[in-house]
């Protein structure tokens, strides 16, 4: 994926309409990546909570970016990992979206350390 393909993506998914106003305004982010390696994967996550749920990640390294949509939001939140001591946590505002192997969670920081998860989730693999 070229940096253009990826400014289209971040560009598509952080934009909003605004109704109200009849208006429409949009995010662009370049990214650039040491070595020139851009990768974009979507996977899809069946969950406790509600219907699966579509993420993409957007690896540009040193960025490692996560777009998903998370309950009571308007748009997909654009998360970016941070440290972990197993897995790959990201973090956008108020919440965790953290995933190990095939296991997904997504978490709201505000609710306190021993909350329950906003949701449980597992990768949906297609492969027959």
């Amino acid at each position: 994926m070229n940096t253009n393909q990826v400014l289209a993506a971040l560009a598509v998914l952080a934009g909003a309409a605004m109704p109200a106003l009849g208006a429409q305004t949009g995010v662009s982010i370049t990214l650039g990546s040491e070595g020139g390696d851009l990768e974009r994967h979507v996977i899809v996550y069946d969950c406790e909570a509600g219907d699966p749920i579509s993420v993409q990640y957007i690896n540009a390294a040193p960025n490692f970016l996560a777009i998903l949509a998370v309950p009571d939001q308007a748009e997909p939140l654009v998360f970016a990992a941070v440290l972990s001591a197993s897995g790959v946590r990201y973090a956008a505002g108020q919440y965790i979206w953290s995933t190990k192997g095939a296991d997904a969670t997504l978490i709201d920081i505000t609710e306190g350390d021993d909350a329950p998860p906003i949701n449980t989730c597992s990768e949906i693999n297609n492969t027959p």
